[in-house]
């Protein structure tokens, strides 16, 4: 008898078990979108330093507490600049293979300076300036993005938007169905002719619209208190601040007024430049239908005024802070956007960032903290001074982009200089600055007593057709340029250690402190959507932050 009840009740709990699994909403295989974001210029620890100021239901805050947080998240390369770090994200490579050796480098075969995503083969289209002869040619390895539109045989869409050309074109791949980023020029989203002959309707009415000068109307004011704004950043008016606006417009409240319909690149130094950004993004949600077809789709979006406002006014600003606040409040938006358009958990966001940013080193001076100025003309003129005396060449050296020395070998070789002799002097020239920790050929690299952790970002940096011929490294603290504002670029981990937040469909909700790298990105992404990882790619699955 007990023994039949038993029985009966086994069979009760298996039919209990299978009405469940029926009545149950099964869990997509897929996310129905993915959305990269990448903000231009972001530190990892402003996650932390400003949190108390971000809403409940804003990006940060939502992310970190819903998804997971890899909290020790590096750049294995240098330079750690816009290109360099869009590339990277979304091909899991770094500058040696994806070939985006800078933001700009000298081109030793072709003998001249070359843009990052320059394509003079290709034409503007939504302009009559020439902001739109771009393309993702120089790019030299597959995106995630273009192994997500090989995987569905290009039934999944992609779209890249970003203020910046290089922020939307080189992320979105080069099987895009279209990238679109912002002419200063004019005030519209404008593409090239590598995606299409005419913009599409939808982005001509969103152009119509003119919201940048709406947004000049209202100014650019602080929502925080000074009290607050002290607590988090120093006086309102530095001298080692820039003044983007003008020499008269110094601090809170700024005035836009008289930049309407006369000058719209004004609109990128602001936190307004962010949400241009969020408001193109969701256009083209809406009209592009993402997520709403048969195959997994892919928003890029980058946010670039954090970089604009943070190189003008450096990470202990007024403006900095109240920036990263109301970015927050643009990732929040964005978020419960997605959550209607697409459906809450059908969708998966990761955002991390390109580079950070040394602190401005007119701050770092205020507060008796090691930092200073690298001139770097002054330096190039007298490479190119001691180069015309003993060799009669004039302008040998063509560039310190991406804190290497390019020689002109065309000019030095036919005046048969000895190039061995120009690189040592050279070296010695860099080794007297007060600025430079140490200077070696680039070509040694690997052999240069420097340690691990510089000999395998310099190496990974290096493409040599687009890398200079010697690699100086500044002090701590140091950086080339103005002595207003702030840049960044170097190996250092206040430019090298970044953000990454994963959230939504198939992320667990947690953080971890083990190192990762920006390269771990694509092949994490690549693992949830089961695709091939990018043709380049180095990086690793983080395990961690699936579930």
């Amino acid at each position: 008898m007990k023994k039949t009840i038993f029985l009966l009740l086994l069979v009760v709990f298996a039919q209990q078990a299978i009405s469940q699994t029926k009545t149950s909403t099964p869990l997509a295989s897929k996310p129905k979108l993915v959305v990269g974001i990448v903000i231009d210029q972001m530190r990892w620890d402003y996650l932390y330093r400003f949190q108390p100021l971000f809403k409940a239901n804003g990006g940060f805050k939502r992310m970190m507490g819903e998804g997971f947080s890899c909290d020790n998240t590096m750049i294995p390369y240098a330079p750690t600049v816009t290109a360099c770090g869009h590339t990277c994200v979304y091909t899991g490579s770094v500058p040696a293979i994806h070939g985006i050796a800078g933001n700009a480098w000298w081109d030793n075969q072709l003998n001249r300076v070359v843009y990052c995503s320059e394509d003079k083969s290709v034409k503007t289209v939504g302009s009559n300036t020439d902001a739109g002869q771009m393309s993702p040619k120089n790019m030299l390895t597959t995106s995630i993005c273009d192994e997500l539109r090989i995987s569905s045989n290009f039934k999944s869409k992609v779209i890249g938007v970003a203020l910046k050309d290089r922020g939307s074109i080189l992320p979105a791949g080069h099987s895009a169905n279209a990238a679109y980023w912002y002419d200063p020029k004019n005030g519209n989203f404008i593409t090239s002719s590598f995606y299409m002959n005419a913009l599409p309707d939808w982005v001509n009415q969103f152009n119509n619209r003119k919201l940048v000068d709406s947004m000049y109307a209202l100014g650019w004011k602080t929502g925080l208190s000074k009290e607050t704004l002290a607590d988090y950043a120093t006086d309102d008016v530095k001298v080692y601040e820039s003044k983007p606006f003008g020499k008269d417009a110094i601090g809170f409240p700024y005035d836009l007024s008289a930049f309407i319909g006369k000058d719209y690149s004004k609109i990128s130094t602001t936190p307004h430049g962010n949400s241009l950004t969020a408001e193109m993004a969701k256009a083209a949600v809406i009209s592009e239908k993402l997520g709403k077809g048969t195959a997994t789709d892919f928003l890029a979006v980058s946010f670039s005024s954090t970089d604009y406002i943070g190189h003008s006014f450096g990470p202990n600003s007024w403006e900095h802070v109240d920036d990263y606040v109301k970015l927050d409040d643009e990732l929040g938006k964005l978020l419960s956007f997605l959550d209607t358009q697409v459906g809450k958990n059908q969708y998966t966001v990761f955002l991390t960032a390109d580079h950070a940013v040394a602190h401005v080193p007119g701050f770092m001076k205020e507060h008796r903290l090691p930092a200073g100025n690298f001139d770097d003309n002054t330096a190039r003129k007298e490479m190119n001074d001691l180069i015309k005396e003993k060799y009669g060449v004039s302008n040998a050296v063509e560039s310190l982009f991406n804190y290497q020395v390019s020689l002109n070998h065309n000019k030095l070789d036919s005046a048969k200089a000895d190039i061995n002799a120009i690189k040592q002097q050279i070296i010695q020239i860099l080794l007297k600055k007060d600025a430079v920790a140490n200077a070696f050929e680039t070509s040694k690299i690997m052999a240069t007593s420097i340690p691990q952790v510089q000999r395998e970002m310099f190496a990974n940096g290096y493409y040599p057709n687009r890398g200079g011929d010697i690699q100086f490294v500044l002090k701590s603290g140091y950086m080339e340029g103005s002595t207003t504002g702030t840049t960044h670029g170097l190996w250092a981990p206040y430019d090298a250690h970044i953000p990454l937040l994963f959230y939504g469909w198939g992320i667990k909700k947690g953080n971890s402190h083990k190192e990762v790298y920006m390269t771990d990105i694509a092949p994490t992404v690549a693992a949830l959507l089961k695709i091939q990882m990018p043709s380049g790619n180095i990086g690793h699955v983080i395990t961690e932050v699936m579930k």
